[in-house]
């Protein structure tokens, strides 16, 4: 059996303590909130802990080992993070041998800070990493052992675009890609395992492989894992707007797996608030890009990305956000109000002068104006038959995705799980919808 260190030297300043083994019923917690990388990394370090020895739990208060991955993009996501430590302080008053960690972007450089603002946890390791007193593995590298049908796979780790309000340069670091060989063994191995669809990450999925000898890029990955036998779809986010290229799309559209779905976003729909978010283009070239786009993808959907409430926007500056969202109608609008990051150009150079009041008023008006537009897009697809990857059931139902990223509930009593479907959409709404199987296929 594996041993644990308890208390090891460590390059984020832990102090060393003898070694403790696993006992045979070890189990671990890990909570997780964020993006789809910190999914990502939580599923693969649940799968390298079960290689050491522990078995999952659903609660922490039964966990021998609980792991918070954390995000603080927002001041909420952090403030979510702050209260679940807090809340785990009883569990380490009531059973002392627990063990907790933090990773993900709350970590970063100051761990002495956080080891006195938090001492009731026992290690904080940096995203992405696993640090020594697991066995240092390269966390990329572990793949889940019972994968679900859809699942992540991490290409790109870091980003060297430093837009103004973003924190992640900061505590994820400059762009590193993975091998395309790498890369492409793993997708095979998880088709191996059950795997029917990936979705790669990265904070900027166009900047892969700049990094890497005879520099290849995305859309040269996305062709070679086209070619492999049992993968039935492929999907990639992020995307930036300032460095998606002609030659993605194209490849976007001539490849039969990769999914006519893209997260292109936008964050603002005025230049002057886009030049203050250092985000390298400017609104003409962002509708142009949108345009190019859905004249070589037909049928393309299409997410995005906004920021309200950014220093000084102005009334009209929203507006013309709101405008541009009317205009290109988008079939998912993520959005969020500005908050300021330590650390971040924006936190340094501007005043976070708008009212949380009128932020919150911002977000509302975005959330319904998007709410209709989505509702119109979606109602086209009463009627019509798609095809969705069975991911799994909820509250009785079956649940998947269509190539497109649609989400779609189904009664029947078979199994599906990781089957491609024919479903006949028989109900819609802005946010999923509904239908009866018509037929069905494995792949």
């Amino acid at each position: 059996m594996p041993e644990l260190q308890s208390k090891p030297s460590h390059k984020m300043g832990q102090t060393s303590q003898a070694r403790q083994p696993i006992r045979e019923s070890s189990l671990y917690y890990i909570w997780t909130i964020g993006c789809q990388m910190n999914k990502a990394e939580s599923e693969r370090l649940g799968s390298y802990l079960e290689q050491l020895g522990y078995q999952p739990t659903p609660t922490a208060e039964e966990a021998d080992l609980v792991v918070l991955n954390s995000c603080v993009v927002r001041q909420s996501a952090e403030n979510r993070v702050i209260n679940k430590l807090n809340a785990l302080k009883s569990l380490k008053r009531l059973r002392p041998g627990v063990t907790l960690a933090v990773t993900g972007c709350l970590v970063d450089s100051e761990v002495d800070q956080l080891k006195n603002n938090f001492p009731q946890v026992d290690y904080f390791f940096e995203p992405g990493d696993c640090p020594q007193w697991l066995g240092k593995a390269e966390l990329a590298q572990v793949l889940p052992q019972h994968p679900a049908p859809s699942t992540f796979v991490p290409i790109i780790q870091g980003c060297n675009n430093f837009c103004s309000y973003c924190i992640v340069p900061y505590r994820r670091g400059r762009e590193s890609s993975r091998a395309v060989k790498e890369i492409t063994d793993e997708v095979k191995e998880l088709v191996h395992r059950g795997v029917k669809e990936v979705t790669l990450l990265g904070q900027n999925v166009d900047s892969y492989g700049h990094d890497l000898p005879n520099k290849p890029d995305l859309a040269d990955l996305l062709t070679e894992l086209n070619t492999i036998d049992g993968l039935a779809r492929i999907r990639f986010l992020t995307n930036h707007p300032k460095d998606m290229s002609t030659k993605l799309i194209e490849t976007i559209a001539y490849l039969d797996k990769v999914c006519e779905l893209i997260c292109l976003p936008a964050q603002s729909g005025d230049n002057d608030i886009l030049k203050a978010m250092r985000r390298g283009y400017t609104v003409e070239q962002y509708r142009q890009l949108i345009t190019q786009i859905r004249s070589k993808i037909p049928g393309v959907a299409l997410s995005t990305d906004v920021i309200v409430g950014f220093p000084s926007e102005s009334n009209q500056q929203f507006q013309q956000t709101a405008n541009l969202l009317s205009e290109l109608r988008f079939d998912t609008v993520h959005v969020a109000v500005y908050s300021p990051r330590p650390e971040t150009i924006a936190s340094r150079q501007f005043e976070d002068n708008i009212p949380l009041a009128e932020k919150r008023g911002r977000l509302h008006i975005i959330e319904q104006l998007q709410e209709s537009i989505a509702a119109e897009i979606n109602a086209h697809l009463l009627g019509k038959t798609v095809e969705v990857l069975v991911e799994g059931r909820k509250k009785g139902k079956w649940q998947g995705r269509t190539r497109s990223g649609k989400l779609v509930f189904f009664n029947n009593n078979n199994d599906f799980l990781g089957q491609l479907a024919k479903i006949r959409i028989e109900k819609t709404s802005p946010w999923s919808l509904q239908g009866k199987i018509e037929s069905n296929r494995t792949n």
